[in-house]
């Protein structure tokens, strides 16, 4: 049976859009998107290593992929909220270069696939390590896993070696990837 939302246009769609925001301004658009009720995701990671003027040791959370936020909502609105709401106005589309197709133009991330890096993503922990996702070595194959038990249960992605170690990595193809320094391989299951 085919949802109600798949017979709508695509502007009037709500998807999953991967967003640009210049000059590091991803924590601003996140509050006003909340205030608006507007889902969206933005990942984080802890950053550590500074002593304050006590001596004690801080860490604060930080945008761990800078200038990006990923959006819940559909063009019409993204589009209303960039013309509308000046705090919206640094909000960038991302768009498909490899696309022929006015209804393919603007980059989307299928629910799925976004949902399973949300379920990464917002783990606060030191086993993760965000990726430039257009290096090479997440261009080779590897075997698809499942992780069925511990923080990560549920998540599925790809091993690859990174930095001479096999990792388990979720990626968005072209726009993030993260990859999780040690899950046990009795927890990894694997998938076709």
């Amino acid at each position: 049976m085919e949802s109600v939302e798949a017979t709508l246009p695509r502007k009037e769609q709500v998807l999953w859009y991967p967003m640009r925001v210049s000059y590091g301004r991803e924590e601003a658009i996140k509050d006003v998107l909340d205030n608006l009720s507007v889902r969206n995701f933005l990942p984080m990671q802890r950053l550590r290593g500074w002593i304050d003027d006590d001596g004690e040791p801080r860490q604060r959370l930080v945008p761990a992929i800078r200038n990006l936020i990923f959006v819940n909502a559909s063009q019409q609105r993204i589009t209303e909220l960039k013309m509308y709401n000046k705090d919206c106005q640094p909000l960038r589309y991302m768009t498909n270069p490899f696309s022929h197709d006015d209804t393919d133009y603007l980059l989307t991330v299928p629910n799925h696939q976004m949902e399973n890096f949300i379920r990464v993503a917002s783990v606060e922990d030191d086993r993760l390590l965000y990726l430039d996702p257009n290096v090479e070595y997440l261009n080779k194959p590897g075997k698809k896993v499942r992780i069925t038990d511990g923080d990560f249960k549920d998540a599925e992605g790809v091993i690859k070696r990174i930095k001479n170690n096999k990792r388990v990595v979720v990626e968005i193809q072209g726009v993030a990837a993260v990859a999780i320094t040690y899950v046990p391989s009795v927890w990894l299951e694997p998938i076709d």
